[in-house]
């Protein structure tokens, strides 16, 4: 065989493979899809995760199956997803937690947390609130400024754990109010409820969801919501920003990505699945109910929205020395 017929071989087996690939991909998807979730069944990731998957099912004619894969905040879920095939039956429903967070304080991680992944659709997004016990004696963010500046390292901050989102949205706070205010870890937000509702902490910054009834049966005092935006649910919590803390923006948000090198088309299919799926009235309906909003951006927009967390969080853990080892 002389070398151009080899070249000529050659050029035709790769336009076939082309060919079936693009045919592939326009006939996506085939068969069931993987939507792994980092986190146990029940939480309000996973339940946002199922609104999506469920609409999504009905719009693509395929089943996107969620899978829940806890463990190490996250880490185990993301690298089996790392691994996975490029292929589109496999993503992952990252929260910002397993998205940035990791990324920015864990220092031993079994894959690359920003080049293993293709950003996908930003899928929903909801506010944190700060809330206090009510006997701390401050109604809204300045008093509570000012009570802390006026009394440096008197009172404590709790959180789900050292590193975790709202431990460095506690930091962030510290670093733009210029308060000292302690910070006591623990194992998941219910422990601190309990420390909090008993006085033995002063504040939390939590998710609006699982602080909503705390708040209107007088529990806990709400000060601010931590986006640049009002809750709906809670319409008369003012933001951060309005409350005096120039620059504080911290919303949660879980957001979709497939193994890196999974093809465009299918990547932009996806994201534009999801995102008529988050203004389908059902899932705007189920994701009110718990003080969340759906998104759908295009992936460039999540790419852009995902490197902007990830040099806020950097700052953040840069500032306030925090670092992680996970063996």
């Amino acid at each position: 065989m002389t070398m151009q017929s080899i070249f000529r071989t050659l050029a035709a087996l790769l336009l076939a493979l082309s060919a079936s690939s693009a045919v592939s991909q326009s006939n996506y998807p085939t068969k069931p899809i993987r939507l792994v979730v980092p986190f146990a069944a029940g939480g309000g990731i996973d339940l946002m995760a199922r609104i999506t998957a469920q609409r999504l099912t009905e719009q693509l004619g395929q089943q996107v199956l969620v899978e829940n894969q806890g463990g190490a905040g996250g880490t185990i879920a993301s690298a089996a997803v790392a691994r996975a095939a490029p292929d589109g039956y496999t993503f992952v429903f990252h929260s910002v937690s397993s998205a940035v967070v990791n990324a920015v304080v864990l220092t031993k991680l079994p894959y690359d947390p920003v080049n293993d992944f293709t950003p996908v659709t930003l899928a929903a997004r909801f506010p944190l609130v700060m809330v206090i016990n009510p006997d701390v004696p401050a109604k809204n963010v300045k008093e509570f400024v000012d009570l802390l500046k006026a009394n440096p390292g008197k009172y404590s901050y709790g959180s789900s754990g050292v590193g975790t989102g709202i431990h460095l949205a506690g930091e962030l706070f510290k670093s733009i109010a210029h308060v000292d205010i302690v910070h006591v870890p623990y194992k998941g937000t219910s422990a601190v409820m309990a420390d909090l509702l008993a006085g033995r902490v002063s504040m939390l910054i939590d998710g609006v969801p699982p602080q909503v009834k705390n708040i209107k049966a007088g529990k806990v005092r709400a000060l601010a919501v931590t986006t640049t935006r009002r809750s709906e649910v809670l319409p008369e919590v003012p933001t951060m920003i309005e409350s005096g803390v120039p620059g504080y923006d911290i919303p949660f948000w879980t957001a979709i990505f497939a193994p890196a090198k999974t093809p465009a088309a299918i990547v932009e299919k996806i994201a534009a699945e999801t995102g008529k799926a988050m203004k389908h009235p059902d899932a705007v309906a189920r994701l009110k109910q718990v003080g969340a909003e759906g998104v759908g951006s295009t992936p460039a927009e999540l790419e852009h929205f995902w490197k902007q967390q990830l040099a806020l969080y950097g700052k953040i853990v840069k500032d306030s020395g925090i670092k992680l080892q996970n063996e």
